[in-house]
């Protein structure tokens, strides 16, 4: 059985999100990184969107008829300014060593109001909660820790001086959902996937605590901070809240998350405000 049609795999995820929203897609420029073997490049093909494939090892890439670009996120993409109109980066941001340059790199060649659509494998759920917990890896028992033995995927000097590195990178909901808000975008939707079975069975368990303690934090930080009104503050720690609780995420397999482009990354620091003193004063 093909990858896509797998309801274990995410591609089969996006496979059935692109085909649920093929009149949006229809006639747009689509970024595809890491594009990987290129199966979500054909399948933007299919449906008539026009995908721009780029991959650190295009080598990789499978698919006639579409041509797929060499590209290190770490150098920046080479597109111009506000010329896609949707980005999908499918499991590629836990590879990335800066997440935060990457959105920002996503954001500067998205059209005002485009679409990213991120997946990754789901670092906030139970089972990985617990292997963190253990032994500090993404499958206890069975995975050690990141390490340099284990971590790096590809690396090949004669082609690229970039290195393909493993899941050294996992990010969970919350720091994506920060990142992304930092980088100009806001959460849109987030798309369940498949489930793990192993949160599932913890989930009784572990529900009661994970919820009474994401309670507990919010309700104190909606009396502490003092420098928003109480209004943004629900806005904000209600939504950080939800995800926190979530059981979806909690026993996901992946985290599958559709963000707008609401803003440009250098407008984003205009809006932020500093927790600590400026400089030079007491």
């Amino acid at each position: 059985m093909n990858y896509e049609d797998n309801p274990k795999s995410i591609k089969y995820h996006v496979k059935k999100y692109l085909l649920a929203n093929k009149e949006f897609y229809r006639g747009k420029r689509v970024v595809d990184f890491p594009a990987g073997n290129g199966v979500t490049s054909r399948i933007l093909k299919e449906i008539g969107a026009i995908p721009l494939s780029m991959d650190l090892f295009p080598e990789y890439f499978e698919i006639d008829g579409i041509d797929c670009t060499r590209a290190n996120i770490s150098d920046g993409l080479p597109l111009e300014d506000k010329s896609a109109d949707a980005f999908i980066c499918q499991e590629g941001i836990e590879h990335f060593t800066d997440q935060y340059e990457a959105l920002k790199e996503f954001n500067r060649v998205l059209k005002n109001g485009g679409t990213l659509l991120i997946t990754t494998p789901n670092y906030s759920n139970i089972r990985s909660k617990l292997s963190y917990l253990l032994s500090e890896s993404e499958r206890f028992n069975t995975t050690m820790p990141p390490n340099e033995l284990d971590s790096i995927w590809m690396t090949d000097q004669k082609i690229t001086s970039g290195i393909y590195f493993g899941h050294v990178f996992l990010i969970g909901i919350q720091k994506l959902r920060v990142l992304a808000k930092l980088s100009g975008f806001k959460i849109k939707k987030y798309h369940p996937t498949g489930v793990k079975s192993t949160s599932l069975i913890l989930f009784p368990f572990f529900y009661p605590f994970i919820y009474l303690s994401n309670l507990i934090s919010y309700k104190r930080n909606l009396r502490k901070n003092k420098d928003y009104d109480l209004a943004t503050k629900k806005e904000i720690y209600g939504e950080i809240f939800r995800f926190g609780t979530n059981p979806k995420i909690l026993y996901g397999a992946n985290l599958m998350v559709e963000f707008e482009k609401e803003q440009d990354f250098t407008d984003v620091a205009q809006g932020l405000r500093s927790r600590h003193k400026g400089f030079g004063r007491t």
